[in-house]
């Protein structure tokens, strides 16, 4: 289950996860985080290819739905830490980001109302092969070259620039 919420982010119900991505859509809360080690470089993700929801593309550290009632940011740290295996340090949030974004794809919606957050990670991953393909950190020049040659999450584009101001601050060659 997950949030619904109006366009100002109050909760105004719950439903099943997978009605509220069904065309056209329903507007629910999420969270997206991005992490970074200390030479700056982004921790991205692929996403396992057995998801149901955009498999073995690209995105950013972490990103998923609280549960009803459950605190964005608890929700963020939680789910990195079940993705990845790993507990980040020296989070902030980085402001919400409404969007959205059909999958071509698999024909599912992401309208989400989603709480944006930037930190710190180590390299010690232990990534649940259930949730994650393959992880690497990039550096700005990375993720341009990757950008253009790779699939990324419908998402991605949309969470990053909303994040950026935070990002720069923590990681100012970004």
């Amino acid at each position: 289950m997950l949030e619904l919420v109006s366009p100002d982010g109050a909760t105004i119900g719950t439903a099943e996860k997978l009605s509220a991505h069904q065309p056209p859509g329903r507007l629910h809360r999420a969270f997206s985080v991005f992490l970074f080690d200390a030479t700056d470089r982004m921790l991205l993700q692929r996403r396992a290819l057995t998801k149901y929801h955009s498999p073995g593309v690209w995105s950013n550290t972490c990103c998923g739905h609280p549960l009803p009632g459950e605190p964005p940011a608890a929700a963020a740290a939680r789910r990195t830490h079940e993705e990845l295996g790993l507990t980040p340090t020296a989070v902030v949030p980085a402001g919400t980001v409404t969007y959205n974004h059909p999958d071509t794809i698999s024909g599912l919606v992401e309208w989400e109302y989603n709480h944006l957050y930037v930190g710190r990670a180590d390299h010690l991953l232990q990534p649940d092969p259930n949730e994650v393909h393959e992880t690497l950190f990039a550096s700005p020049d990375d993720l341009t070259r990757m950008l253009a040659q790779q699939p990324f999450s419908s998402w991605f584009r949309t969470v990053l620039a909303a994040a950026l101001p935070e990002i720069r601050r923590l990681a100012p060659n970004w």
